[in-house]
């Protein structure tokens, strides 16, 4: 009998029936997380395309009645989408392209150079990551207005050709572990060769970093991108918003909407009901369509990229 046993663990069937299951346990795994982050977005196409007979019919759950692309047509006019596309991909990238050119500076020299005052000023660059933004937005602020730089992109830009922005520490501290993952013996041959530091880091290092780059830039589009803090501190023509402050502006005009409407009708259940809320839906998806095309796009080489940077640490 322990014979049988021991020939069937030690068979083929054994071994393929072991693999399928764990095959399907590990799918499953993925499918349930998955579903976490899917959800939302399969919420908001859904009650993008429905109208306000769908909202108040008890029957209609996930799939409308009939299509119906109005809500879109809507948010998109009231959005002012291209001119307030153009914004955010001109603060977007630029605040992105300054912090990938500043921040590999940095993580380079505090990974490959030991020079008076190290320790000291890499502690005051972890320090900038843990103070919260909102405790210096007076006196940037202040600032920002005597260079006459409010309802312009320079308040975004700026910061980040000098290592700071959204989560500049953070970026640093990927290009420096990335850095540090890279032999020695890269540097000294380019001195026998002659090479300088800045030649060096240009023509050998840099182009190495290729995965650290790609990390930084998608995380930086990201945050900018979705970004209404800082650009509403900035801000303060409508000419110069961004998506996201458009989609702000809209679910306002949205609830006070609704407020209306209730008031009119003495405070009755049905006006009460969200019934504007698809057209937000349908601007929180053209706004954040943008990022889904570029993921979709960069996803392989993304997800490559954070094996190779380290993230996760050593």
């Amino acid at each position: 009998m322990q014979a049988r046993i021991s020939e069937y663990f030690n068979s083929k069937s054994f071994r393929i029936s072991r693999e399928y299951t764990g095959n399907i346990l590990h799918y499953t795994v993925l499918l349930s997380l998955s579903f976490v982050f899917i959800y939302p977005i399969l919420y908001i196409i859904s009650q993008s395309f429905m109208q306000i007979a769908d909202i108040t019919d008890a029957t209609v759950q996930w799939v409308p009645k009939e299509l119906s692309f109005e809500h879109y047509r809507f948010a998109f006019n009231k959005m002012n989408y291209w001119h307030s596309f153009s914004n955010s991909t001109i603060s977007t990238l630029g605040a992105a392209f300054a912090q990938i050119i500043s921040c590999s500076i940095i993580g380079y020299g505090f990974a490959r150079y030991q020079f008076p005052g190290h320790r000291i000023l890499l502690g005051l660059v972890l320090f900038t990551f843990l103070v919260p933004p909102q405790t210096i937005v007076i006196p940037l602020f202040i600032f920002f207005g005597e260079l006459n730089w409010l309802n312009t992109h320079l308040p975004m830009i700026v910061p980040g050709l000098f290592g700071q922005g959204l989560r500049g520490a953070l970026f640093v501290l990927i290009f420096m572990q990335f850095f540090r993952g890279l032999p020695f013996q890269l540097e000294e041959a380019a001195r026998i060769d002659g090479a300088g530091a800045y030649r060096t880091f240009l023509q050998i290092m840099l182009p190495l970093a290729g995965p650290a780059l790609l990390v930084v830039f998608l995380f930086s589009t990201v945050w900018h991108w979705n970004d209404v803090f800082q650009p509403n501190l900035y801000y303060m023509v409508e000419e110069h918003f961004n998506l996201p402050q458009q989609l702000a502006i809209l679910d306002t005009q949205g609830v006070f909407r609704v407020q209306q409407a209730k008031m009119m009708s003495g405070g009755g259940t049905l006006a009460s009901v969200p019934t504007n809320y698809n057209r937000n839906m349908a601007g929180a998806l053209i706004t954040i369509l943008p990022l889904i095309i570029l993921y979709s796009f960069a996803q392989r080489y993304f997800i490559e990229g954070v094996e190779r940077t380290g993230i996760a640490g050593d």
